[in-house]
């Protein structure tokens, strides 16, 4: 966990899709850490109906709640303006857009809905909340040092878009081809690697890291009872390789254990 101890000296953290798997699994351990930054923005459709997550926040002060459905520009931006009560001339440290779905469907049952609905969700609306957050984000990079004096990473500002090795054209072939036969699912993360590729170049300017991590096959509602990492064993190793990003990792495709993957 060497890595995420950076936390401590973050100033906030906002997490999408927050109420269940990967994103509870995120508030929980950056709150019960020893290295808890000053801000956890847990954000979700539903606050009334995330009964974990309110048990979380009950026990650290530190989680603030927050409604967002990922997929209404209306709902975002209320958010945006929320969270700028809240960190108010801090701006927001680092966004980490979680929230994602796997709408299963291979070649044969593949219809233009389902990869429409995949692809809203796991593309386009990371794209939107990372384009509304800017502002803010810019406002804590600019705070981290004037004219990118001061380094890349966690302390200043960074977007963190949560992928899948899935999403890899390269590695799209033989076994891994047959294995996931996942049209909607698999194209969305190819689409958010680009879009955050993208993102990369636009950000940069400003200070902002950006980049794509893989969190692994996980024990999740999504991930199924067959993969071989917890949630508390993927969130704990993508942390600290989040928390030890600096320049060289601006616009890159990680594993959870920190080493590159093939676009």
């Amino acid at each position: 966990m060497s890595g995420a101890v950076r936390f401590q000296t973050c100033g906030s953290v906002l997490v999408t899709g927050a109420s269940r798997g990967l994103g509870l699994q995120l508030v929980d351990s950056l709150a019960s850490g020893a290295f808890s930054p000053g801000r956890i923005i847990a954000t979700t459709r539903n606050p009334a109906g995330a009964q974990k997550l309110q048990e979380l926040a009950e026990k650290h002060p530190n989680i603030h709640i927050f409604t967002l459905d990922v997929l209404s520009q209306q709902s975002i931006e209320k958010c945006v303006e929320e969270v700028e009560q809240l960190v108010q001339q801090e701006g927001l440290n680092c966004l980490i857009n979680n929230a994602g779905i796997n709408v299963v469907a291979d070649f044969q049952s593949v219809t233009a809905d389902k990869m429409i609905e995949n692809f809203h969700t796991n593309a386009v609306a990371p794209l939107m909340i990372t384009k509304a957050f800017v502002p803010l984000l810019k406002l804590a990079a600019s705070r981290g040092g004037a004219s990118g004096s001061a380094p890349m990473g966690i302390q200043r500002a960074a977007v963190i878009n949560i992928t899948s090795l899935l999403g890899s054209v390269e590695l799209n072939w033989g076994e891994g081809a047959n294995n996931f036969k996942w049209y909607p699912y698999r194209t969305s993360k190819s689409a958010l690697n680009m879009v955050s590729r993208s993102m990369a170049v636009d950000l940069q300017p400003d200070g902002i890291l950006c980049m794509v991590i893989h969190p692994g096959w996980v024990r999740t509602d999504m991930g199924g009872s067959q993969a071989p990492l917890s949630a508390e064993e993927s969130i704990s190793a993508i942390l600290s390789v989040i928390g030890g990003l600096t320049e060289k990792d601006h616009g890159s495709f990680l594993n959870f254990t920190g080493e590159q993957l093939p676009w």
